[in-house]
């Protein structure tokens, strides 16, 4: 027979739906808010030549600027106010998360408690705006000594530059942690996806344009539909799935009465580590691509000593083999993903410290001994995990990069991207459903109160 969750959660149609007021609320001020990011996201920064800029972009979008403009929706390519995106704040998020996991203080207010993440939530306030600052100044260098890109160069530019950029990053920040308070979803998490699915027309207009023409060949659009169809399917698949690993928990007394002995599930995803791995990945291996277009912005006098000559010649070559399709460049990003996929893993989830709070509340895993025992079982446990799970990336994220070495084909969803798509759809999803269920009890509840005052 089958419980009352689950049939509560067969119930869920668009009828229930619609009696959701405040779900409805939430989703109306989460496009709200959305439509917001998305209007930042053609205002530029005063004092730039646009035209002079778009021809300069041109020439470096496919370092690290492409990848950030691909997550901030085409800010980067309009350079408007939100042209660092939130991408300053998932960086700190990451730092603090990495250190908190070493000991030290961040340690212990990670144990603290809402009090200690709170204080964590902070700190990774005060470093976002430290790093917004950092890329900001070297941005507004940068634009500074480009020729023809800035108007009036010079210290009010960059002075001006630094805030509008670092206050659009706070901005973002704030309208992020709205949404997730008021809200429906990840705030942060939706503003990345709405940035990557608001350039995905244009890019399906360009696909269909270059076929028209006849610079693609329709079956490999046709081919393209379908790998992608392939992915998402792949992904759906993965990032739903879980290992099950029974507890067990024995007999206890509580006072006069014997409590029986309960059984429950730890449940590990495959995918722990979630879409760090391959933003972590294409992150170092850009970082010669974009250095090289710095570098060539000019050509050397001639009198240049010859270690700049040197250096521009070997960041070019390294920037070269490491573009995107070289089979340099596919061999490390799998090699980076799989190391990745076990650093963070092992970050975010300690089997030490789960199998000391097992031991605590007084929970085994049948058939072995609580403390290192089952320490040594979950650390074997998710190392075949984590296995399959960078195995999985790398195959998401691969395809794509041969199939631009391969057959020439250049598309815009590439597979760090829809890995965040799809996996923001899930859990947006999963809230939706969710906060209906928690609807559903409450009409539940109303309805036993009304029946009682009748009796």
């Amino acid at each position: 027979m089958a419980s009352a969750a689950e049939q509560l959660a067969r119930n869920l149609n668009f009828a229930s739906f619609a009696k959701a007021k405040d779900l409805h609320a939430r989703i109306m001020f989460t496009i709200v808010a959305l439509i917001c990011y998305r209007v930042g996201t053609f205002i530029p920064i005063p004092g730039i030549d646009i035209d002079a800029f778009a021809r300069a972009f041109s020439q470096a979008q496919q370092g690290i600027l492409g990848m950030a403009n691909m997550f901030s929706g085409g800010a980067v390519e309009r350079l408007a106010v939100f042209a660092l995106n939130v991408m300053p704040y998932i960086s700190a998020s990451i730092i603090v998360q990495l250190l908190s996991s070493f000991p030290g203080r961040l340690e212990q207010m990670k144990k603290e408690g809402e009090a200690g993440r709170a204080q964590l939530n902070q700190i990774t306030r005060y470093l976002t705006v430290v790093l917004a600052v950092a890329q900001s100044l070297a941005i507004a260098n940068g634009l500074a000594s480009s020729p023809g890109v800035v108007i009036d160069p010079g210290p009010i530019f960059i002075a001006s530059t630094v805030i509008t950029l670092t206050g659009g990053t706070l901005l973002l920040m704030w309208i992020g942690e709205q949404i997730t308070a008021r809200g429906i979803g990840n705030g942060v998490s939706l503003i990345i996806f709405a940035g990557i699915i608001a350039e995905v027309p244009r890019s399906i207009y360009r696909a269909l344009t270059l076929a028209r023409e006849g610079s693609i060949q329709p079956v490999s659009i046709l081919i393209l539909v379908v790998i992608l169809v392939a992915a998402i399917v792949l992904i759906v698949f993965v990032e739903r799935s879980q290992r099950r690993i029974l507890v067990q928990y024995p007999k206890r007394q509580v006072g006069n009465k014997m409590t029986m002995g309960e059984q429950s599930f730890l449940p590990l995803k495959i995918n722990t580590a979630g879409v760090i791995p391959p933003i972590f990945a294409s992150s170092l291996l850009l970082l010669p691509a974009t250095a090289a277009s710095f570098f060539a912005g000019g050509q050397l006098p001639e009198n240049a000593p010859e270690w700049r000559v040197i250096v521009q010649e070997g960041v070019r070559t390294a920037a070269g083999l490491l573009s995107h399709g070289q089979p340099l460049f596919i061999a490390l990003f799998g090699v980076l993903i799989m190391f990745f996929s076990f650093f963070y893993t092992s970050v975010v989830f300690n089997t030490e410290e789960t199998a000391d709070n097992l031991r605590k509340q007084g929970g085994f895993l049948p058939g072995i001994r609580p403390g290192a025992k089952t320490e040594e079982y979950l650390d074997l446990v998710m190392s075949r995990l984590t296995l399959i799970g960078a195995v999985y990336l790398v195959i998401v994220c691969l395809v794509p990069e041969v199939l631009i070495s391969q057959f020439g084909m250049q598309f815009y969803l590439g597979g760090t991207s829809l890995l965040i798509v799809v996996s923001v759809t899930i859990d947006t999803v999963a809230q939706i459903q969710s906060h209906m269920l928690a609807h559903q009890y409450e009409g539940m509840i109303k309805k036993s109160k009304l029946k009682g005052r009748g009796r």
